[in-house]
């Protein structure tokens, strides 16, 4: 393993032009190409082709195309997950997405991070932060998920919300940055 695909999983600051890492961000774009010009009528080549491109893909997940990752190998569905037309998933650290799930039209689920010194920001230097999105959660239409955010189980976040921070268990979110408006308890 490459010294920055080493820092990239750990969490660190990586410069991301690294030969090992363009071919395996070459072979994602490939796969999400694939999947996303295969016929809808030919569901078991579909199937096949999310099984090389997701990580972990749990049972009876459904993704309606487009869908656009960086690599997928650090992504993870749970069963039943349903991402809808539109999915932009940046897996350059985890994305973890538990079981019934539903996503939105258009949702963003973004791990990289950049510099914010000017000339380490030109040098290209970025790293990834995990995102957690719990079991049985929904988020709206255009909902973009942050760097490090977890969003726990049984909880909705309206559309077009910018997830900042972590949400708690059973809470409906709105708003950028999202905030909690009530307990769905």
């Amino acid at each position: 393993m490459g010294v920055n695909k080493e820092r990239m999983l750990a969490g660190d600051w990586y410069l991301p032009d690294d030969e090992q890492l363009a071919e395996e961000s070459r072979r994602g774009m490939e796969l999400c190409e694939r999947y996303n010009t295969t016929s809808l009528r030919l569901p078991a080549e579909r199937q096949k082709i999310l099984g090389e491109l997701i990580g972990s893909l749990g049972e009876g997940v459904r993704i309606r195309p487009p869908f656009r990752c960086d690599f997928g190998t650090y992504i993870t569905f749970g069963d039943g997950v349903f991402v809808n037309f539109g999915g932009v998933f940046l897996d350059t650290a985890p994305i973890t997405v538990g079981a019934h799930t539903q996503i939105g039209p258009n949702v963003q689920l973004l791990t990289p991070t950049h510099e914010l010194d000017h000339d380490r920001r030109r040098e290209g230097w970025e790293k990834g932060l995990p995102v957690t999105i719990g079991s049985n959660v929904w988020l709206g239409g255009g909902v973009i998920v942050c760097p490090g955010v977890t969003i726990g189980d049984n909880t909705v976040v309206g559309a077009g919300s910018v997830v900042t921070k972590d949400l708690p268990d059973g809470v409906l979110a709105v708003g950028n940055p999202a905030r909690v408006i009530r307990d769905l308890g």
